[in-house]
C-alpha cells in the first residue's frame, strides 16, 4: 500500500471513529420487542438493531416472544418464550402480558420498538393501549403484506396505531402504502442495515453454483418459479448447480418439484445455516423470486459479500436495492422464461457479470450500519 492510500485509510478510520464517539453518551432507554432472535430476516434485523443502538450509547433491552435465541444481540434480554414453553394456556398468556407490562413500567423506557407481526384485534388493542405507552411506541412494518402488521380494517388500524409515536416501514414502498391506506401522518421509512466488514480480495467468477437462501415457504418466496426458471436455463447442462439453503414447511414439496423437473442431480438442498456468509460469498450469484418482500436481507447480504443478485421486481425492496445491469439483474416477476434468460446472461456474458460483481459491495454502502444508525439516532432524539 502506498503512502497516499495509507493516508486515505487513516483519515477514513479516524472520521468513522469520531462519528461513533459523537453518537455515544446517549443514555436513553430503548426496548426492542421481537417475535424471536432466530431463523428469519426480520429477527436477524432485530438483533442487528440492538447492536447498532447499543454501540451508539443507548441502554438497550430486548423482549423475545419465543424461546429462539440464535442471532447476536446486545443489551439485556427478557425471554418471554421461556415462560411460554412452561405454560401456553390462556392463563399463561395473561401472565406473560403482566410480566411484560411490569417490565416496561419498572424500566420506564423512553421508546419501545415493536418488530413483531401483529395479528388479532383484541390482543393488539390491549398491547398498544394498555401495555405500551402509545406516545413512546414505534411500530416497524417489515413486509409489503402490511396486513401482517396493521389490521386491514382502516377504522381498527387507526384506532390501534394512529396515536403511536412513529410507524417505520423498512422500505419506501411500504411506508407509502401505509400512508395511502390509513392516512397516517406518523410514518417514516428506515431501511434495514447491512454490515460491510467483509472484504473482497479479487473480482473473479464465483463457484459452480447459484444460490437461494431463506425460508422455504413457497406461498411467499415462490421457489417453484426459481426451479422452473433454472430448469429452462442453460445452467444444468453446464454443470452449474442450484443450491437451496434453508428450512420451512415446503421442503418436501420443493424436493418433489425438483424431482418432477428432472433436476435431482442438479439441485442441492442445504440445511439452515444462521451464518451463511461463506456459501453466499462463493456463489456465482444469488436469486430471489418472491411474490412479495419487505426489504430483503438476502439481497443486502449477498451484495455486501460481493455476490451479484438476480431478483424479480416484487413489492417491496428489490427495486430500492438493485440497479439493473449494475449490481445485478432486476426482472419481471412470475415469468420463468425471463428468469432463465437472466441466468443465461450472467453465466455467458463475463463482462456483464464482472461489472455487477465489482459494483456489488459499493452499491449497498449507503445501507451501512453507520448510515442507518444516523437515521435511528434522529428518530429517537
Amino acid at each position: 500500500m502506498n503512502d497516499s492510500n495509507m493516508d486515505v485509510s487513516f483519515i477514513s478510520l479516524h472520521l468513522s471513529q469520531r462519528y461513533w464517539l459523537m453518537l455515544k453518551g446517549n443514555n436513553k432507554k430503548i426496548c426492542i420487542v421481537t417475535h424471536s432472535l432466530g431463523k428469519g430476516g426480520a429477527e436477524r434485523s432485530s438483533g442487528l438493531l440492538s447492536r447498532i443502538l447499543y454501540d451508539i450509547g443507548f441502554d438497550v433491552h430486548i423482549v423475545s416472544v419465543l424461546n429462539d435465541i440464535e442471532f447476536q444481540y446486545k443489551g439485556k434480554l427478557l425471554n418471554l418464550g421461556e415462560l411460554k414453553d412452561k405454560d401456553d394456556s390462556v392463563l399463561g398468556k395473561l401472565k406473560r402480558l403482566k410480566v411484560l407490562k411490569n417490565y416496561l413500567k419498572k424500566h420506564n423506557f423512553d421508546y419501545v420498538i415493536d418488530n413483531r407481526t401483529r395479528i388479532g384485534i383484541i390482543k393488539e388493542l390491549i398491547i398498544s393501549q394498555f401495555i405500551y405507552t402509545p406516545r413512546k411506541t414505534i411500530y416497524c412494518i417489515r413486509s409489503y403484506n402490511i396486513d401482517l402488521y396493521i389490521n386491514p380494517n382502516r377504522l381498527f388500524g387507526r384506532l390501534i396505531y394512529g396515536n403511536a409515536y412513529k410507524i417505520v416501514g423498512v422500505s419506501k414502498a411500504i411506508a407509502e402504502k401505509v400512508r395511502t391506506n390509513y392516512r397516517f401522518k406518523n410514518v417514516k421509512s428506515i431501511h434495514n442495515p447491512i454490515s460491510l466488514e467483509d472484504t473482497i480480495s479479487e473480482y473473479e467468477l464465483g463457484g459452480n453454483y447459484i444460490l437461494f437462501f431463506g425460508r422455504l415457504e413457497d406461498d411467499v418466496k415462490n421457489i417453484s418459479l426459481l426451479l422452473e426458471g433454472y430448469a429452462k436455463s442453460k445452467l444444468p447442462s453446464q454443470t452449474i448447480k442450484l443450491k437451496i439453503l434453508g428450512e420451512g414447511k415446503d421442503l418436501d414439496k420443493l424436493k418433489k418439484k425438483s424431482e418432477a423437473l428432472g433436476l435431482n442431480s442438479k439441485v442441492e438442498f442445504l440445511s439452515y445455516d444462521p451464518e451463511p456468509s461463506s456459501i453466499v460469498k462463493e456463489a456465482l450469484f444469488t436469486v430471489l423470486t418472491s411474490r412479495y418482500e419487505g426489504f430483503p436481507r438476502s439481497i443486502l447480504e449477498s451484495l455486501a459479500l460481493g455476490t451479484p443478485v438476480i431478483s424479480v421486481d416484487c413489492k417491496s425492496g428489490p427495486s430500492e436495492i438493485i440497479e439493473n445491469n449494475h449490481n445485478g439483474l432486476l426482472i419481471e416477476n412470475y415469468n420463468s422464461d425471463v428468469l432463465a434468460n437472466a441466468m443465461n446472461r450472467l453465466v455467458t456474458d463475463k463482462e456483464l457479470y464482472l461489472h455487477c460483481k465489482q459494483n456489488s459491495k459499493s452499491s449497498v454502502a449507503h445501507f451501512s450500519e453507520e448510515n442507518i444508525a444516523k437515521q435511528w439516532q434522529t428518530l429517537l432524539k
